[in-house]
């Protein structure tokens, strides 16, 4: 994303003050490359962040590119907030996306070259051994081949439907019987194994030797194809527009989405990936029948689908993964016999995944769904597993004669089928299932439980950073905030009955939520950090989040820099934020952190006229990033933090924390490009390893009380 850094008086009001999007998010995938390509990273986890890097980019065509490619075919002309046309975006993209790709395949062959010193071996036709073809071709007729159908590509047989991101191998065959060549597929079913382990009990301990599907089917041709000479072959990998158009008219909600998504599987293909140096002919039948251009048609030298890399990981080689680490249950609720409510009534607690365990999360609605004084729960669920406990947990309170609420986001991008599945089982079982607004996505994360306390109503709250989702919750950095104060459990009500019932509250009392008032919240809270600084006070602002691309907040925070406002943004992935640029953004700086855990948790603090950190900062945590989209078209929640042990928990660890994180962290200069930092002459630190070694303070406990750790990070 490196470009030159324009002068002050061309930035102040052009659109290069800020930077695109599309190439940020490129810049922040290639920094998860680089975790791949780093020696310091454990070889298995190496292959996994390439898997991760490669999946990435397969999404990032499906959504992104293909809405520029569609605003190209429309004509449409008018720039994004940086200056760029549609047309230019597009332009760009290719470039820099070709060099990451090239960067891809030459991370696999130095991986697939470790792997194999360390007794990991991909082998191909040449170097399978006799005993080996043996073992797959036995293999392959009892457990691939009764799944493939060979099609013969004539008038008589179309050719046949390849699904977004599924590949296919294509043919060209000189039948025996036959004057004249044939082409033919065959398509590889979903969810099909892609390395294939060569007589896995035959190889010593910690050996393994793995054939990819794709070579499988070389070997084993003669199955498919009785009677045939191979003359050309290529793997094909599809990747198709995967947006949803849905109409705020439809009567049906649900049913829409089940039509839009049998749609999507057949959406416009953007992108097709071939071997280097593919038959002419194979190329001709690609572009006519998969409808595709020329220029959409990549020639890949090496390994397309490189998302599956990540099958390796399942190796028992624990030496060459990450260090296993103990994941912790807050002492707090343990010091309470397990009871939620009690522990909560007691002071508030902010649980911090993946570090401290996510069934506190469960246990808490597990708990709200047998307790007999429980009277109501209001839930939100914008991701989840499919098997989750979050929903069972839901149905068992229905079905005990619990008023439940559940507002399934049906938007939920790639998850859109199992929200509609887990939406019919709980309706099923007395659930109140609601969508919310079809023009809004529902992404805040809360749940309200209302519960019977000597004659009167208590009500529990959780706001998360996070989905309701225990897998993700195992790698993704998220904070759970449990409380049982008055006004936020209120504003919480008040949120719900916006959703269910289109009931806008007059006014809230803490919390501040998009589309109502966020913008128009952290605006004034910006304003007021400018007028410390314009006074003479101190004046500063931590944020971390996700994304940072909205214009009207980025000229908001240009603004505050220029009054004498301290910065500090930790961004993981888009930031359209020139920092460090005199005049204009010279107290921003912005870092990003890419390492172990996939950094997700927002925080957003104001120093309130102190210097960071400090006790009497304004701290929230919300699950909005800075974007037009949370700011304008989603439901999402901002949540003031005001216990004093929660509030230090945030400002003096996992703020700190990541501000002084030297490991696994890159600093985003003035012309786009990002510099890994370095300890230099300070002691290395990791935010990531810190939280695995160090109980957080708000779960503690009589820990805490004890003084047995220490409550800052110096």
């Amino acid at each position: 994303m490196s470009s030159k850094t324009p002068e002050l008086s061309e930035l102040s009001s052009s659109p290069q003050r800020f930077f695109n999007r599309e190439l940020s998010w490129l810049a922040f995938n290639t920094r998860v490359l680089e975790e791949a390509e780093n020696p310091d990273v454990p070889l298995l986890e190496r292959a996994r962040f390439l898997s991760i890097s490669a999946s990435n980019l397969d999404e990032f065509y499906m959504v992104r590119v293909a809405g520029l490619k569609e605003q190209c075919r429309d004509g449409i002309t008018r720039p994004s907030a940086d200056g760029m046309t549609p047309a230019q975006q597009l332009d760009a993209i290719g470039e820099v996306a070709a060099q990451l790709n090239e960067r891809q395949q030459a991370c696999w062959l130095h991986l697939r070259d470790e792997l194999r010193q360390n007794h990991i071996t991909i082998v191909n036709p040449d170097t399978i051994t006799a005993d080996e073809r043996v073992w797959l071709k036995r293999w392959f007729i009892a457990n691939i081949f009764p799944t493939l159908t060979p099609i013969a590509i004539d008038p008589a047989h179309p050719f046949p439907f390849i699904p977004n991101l599924q590949m296919a191998m294509l043919f060209r065959l000189q039948p025996s019987d036959r004057k004249y060549p044939m082409n033919a597929m065959v398509s590889i079913p979903a969810g099909q194994e892609r390395f294939i382990a060569l007589e896995p009990g035959k190889q010593p301990h910690g050996t393994y030797r793995f054939i990819t599907l794709e070579d499988c089917l070389l070997i084993c041709l003669s199955s498919l194809f009785p009677g045939c000479e191979l003359l050309a072959h290529s793997p094909v990998r599809v990747i198709r527009d995967s947006d949803l158009d849905i109409s705020d008219e439809a009567d049906d909600l649900v049913e829409h989405f089940e039509q839009a998504l049998r749609e999507r599987r057949r959406g416009q293909v953007i992108r097709v990936k071939v071997y280097t140096g593919l038959d002419d002919e194979l190329r001709h039948l690609i572009i006519a029948h998969l409808h595709a251009r020329h220029e959409d048609v990549f020639e890949v030298p090496g390994m397309l689908g490189m998302h599956a890399i990540d099958e390796l990981y399942k190796c028992a080689r624990p030496e060459l993964k990450f260090p296993d680490y103990h994941v912790r249950f807050p002492e707090r609720i343990n010091d309470y016999h397990g009871d939620c409510f009690a522990a909560i009534r007691a002071k508030d607690i902010v649980v911090h995944h993946p570090y401290e365990s996510f069934d506190v999360v469960v246990r808490f609605l597990q708990q709200a769904a047998k307790d007999p004084d429980v009277v109501s729960i209001k839930q939100t669920l914008y991701r989840t597993s499919s098997d989750s406990p979050i929903v069972a947990a839901l149905i068992a309170a229905a079905e005990s004669g619990k008023q439940v609420t559940a507002l399934i986001e049906l938007k939920a991008r790639f998850d859109e089928e199992a929200n509609i599945r887990l939406a019919r089982s709980m309706e099923r079982a007395g659930v109140q299932v609601v969508y919310g607004f079809v023009n809004l996505k529902t992404h805040a994360k809360i749940s309200l439980v209302v519960r019977r306390e000597q004659r009167r109503l208590r009500s529990y709250a959780h706001f998360g950073t996070g989905n309701y989702h225990p897998n993700t919750a195992k790698i993704y950095t998220d904070l759970s905030y449990f409380t049982d104060n008055p006004d936020l459990c209120r504003d919480a009500g008040y949120l719900f009955n916006y959703v269910t019932g289109y009931a806008r509250p007059k006014k809230m009392r803490k919390l501040a939520f998009a589309p109502i008032n966020l913008r128009e919240t952290v605006s004034q809270l910006v304003d007021a950090e400018i007028a410390h600084a314009r006074e003479g006070r101190p004046a500063s602002i931590w944020a971390k989040m996700n994304a940072l691309i909205d214009p009207e907040m980025i000229d908001k925070l240009y603004e505050a820099s220029q009054a004498g406002v301290q910065i500090d943004l930790v961004i993981r992935g888009i930031c359209g934020l020139r920092p460090g640029i005199p005049g204009l953004s010279e107290n921003i700086r912005v870092k990003s952190l890419v390492g172990r855990f996939l950094e997700h948790a927002r925080v957003y603090c104001f120093g309130n006229g102190f210097e960071l950190p400090s006790d009497k900062a304004k701290v929230f945590i919300g699950s909005a990033d800075w974007m037009p989209r949370n700011f304008d078209h989603r439901i999402e929640v901002m949540v003031p933090v005001e216990n004093a042990t929660v509030h230090d928990q945030i400002v003096d660890q996992i703020m700190v924390a990541n501000l002084k994180d030297n490991q696994q962290s890159w600093l985003l200069n003035s012309d786009g490009s990002f510099t890994r930092m370095t300890p230099g002459q300070r002691t290395p630190f990791s935010a990531h390893d810190y939280f695995m070694e160090h109980p957080s303070l708000s779960g503690r406990g009589r820990a805490l009380k004890k003084g047995k750790l220490p409550t800052k990070i110096g």
